[in-house]
């Protein structure tokens, strides 16, 4: 009797490993070339459901109602995109220029103080240290110079690789746009033919896949909604109350940019700290230093929990969900994870899957 549980066991866990290795491998390598495909039929699924009730109120024909929706999508998106794009632009070429003469201007004479006062307290010490600590700080600030060049040479070599990258993204942008129209224009003779593919079991369990994830991908929305007001409101009264000018603002773009795994807010709140120090703004350099802390403590507690509880997941649960996800598969990995682990445990609470006890 063991023995056959065992041997079970032993089938089960290699079915299953063999299940998950290939929706890794699937997702690595093969969501990338399907993503123009998968993006567009995303917006087509959203703009069809629009379109469905417009027909239904007027009685007019679907297919040039959703046709005319997709053109006013893609134009909005694209010319907002534009714009920022065009800001984004002028405001980084404007940067990597302005990077040496901040250096030479603001930087440099700023460590220049500090060297002088370590100088000054060491020669009441020991005069004989001081020609070392002269050599020290001559090298010290060669080597930041060369730095600070590198990098803008760096960053000047960053922004080409991206320029000649934007040909293949134009035209990953065109099949999506063109795929997106062919979609929706025929989404549910194309969903017909899919759904005949399959047994009326297999079709009943897509189906009832399909519902929970679109309503997870709408909790998970709303939960980093929250999370980013949360966010938002810290910044904007910790900013306040330490005298930052526009900080209502600044908080925005940076509650923003929180939600990105990689940038997040330290990515703006620990160079503009380090900035401040640099310029001898020490007392601005710790408040802005006690304001990251005090954000990043308070969005590692409610994170966890907010998602985790819309999901259905322990905190801890969501926290290593979310980890590995992020370094599996990016952004992808920090929103598909969490939602991938809930589903397996809504099919498992229904009885339509029997992984957990």
């Amino acid at each position: 009797m063991n023995s056959e549980k065992q041997r079970k066991f032993i089938i089960n866990f290699i079915y299953f490993g063999i299940i998950i290795f290939l929706a890794i491998v699937i997702l690595k390598y093969g969501l990338g070339l399907l993503a123009p495909f998968i993006a567009g039929f995303v917006v087509a699924y959203f703009l069809k459901n629009i379109a469905k009730i417009i027909t239904d109120k007027t009685n007019l024909p679907y297919k040039p109602v959703v046709m005319v929706l997709v053109l006013i999508f893609y134009g909005t998106i694209g010319l907002i995109i534009t714009v920022l794009f065009i800001k984004v632009l002028t405001s980084s070429a404007d940067l990597i220029s302005a990077i040496p003469s901040i250096y030479t201007l603001e930087i440099e004479p700023e460590l220049s103080h500090i060297f002088m006062a370590i100088e000054r307290a060491v020669f009441k010490l020991d005069v004989s240290l001081v020609a070392a600590i002269d050599e020290f700080f001559d090298q010290f600030i060669s080597s930041l110079g060369e730095l600070i060049t590198g990098l803008s040479v760096e960053l000047v070599s960053l922004a080409s690789g991206y320029a000649s990258s934007l040909p293949g993204l134009f035209v990953k942008l065109l099949l999506m746009i063109i795929s997106t129209f062919f979609i929706a224009g025929d989404y549910d003779i194309l969903m017909g033919f899919v759904s005949r593919q399959f047994s009326d079991n297999a079709r009943s369990l897509l189906l009832k896949i399909k519902e929970y994830v679109v309503g997870t991908l709408f909790v998970c929305i709303r939960s980093y909604a929250i999370i980013m007001t949360v966010t938002f409101v810290e910044l904007s009264i910790g900013l306040t109350i330490i005298g930052i000018e526009k900080g209502i603002l600044i908080a925005f773009l940076i509650s923003i940019f929180d939600i990105l795994p990689v940038l997040g807010t330290g990515g703006i709140m620990i160079p503009w700290t380090i900035l401040e120090a640099l310029q001898g703004n020490y007392k601005l350099a710790a408040s802005l230093l006690a304001v990251y802390v005090i954000v990043t403590v308070i969005r590692n507690i409610i994170e966890p929990k907010i998602v985790g509880s819309q999901l259905g997941l322990h905190p801890v649960v969501t926290l290593a969900s979310m980890f590995v996800g992020v370094q599996l598969f990016g952004i992808i990995g920090l929103f598909g994870f969490p939602i991938f682990l809930s589903l397996l445990k809504y099919l498992n609470d229904t009885n339509t899957i029997s992984i957990f006890k």
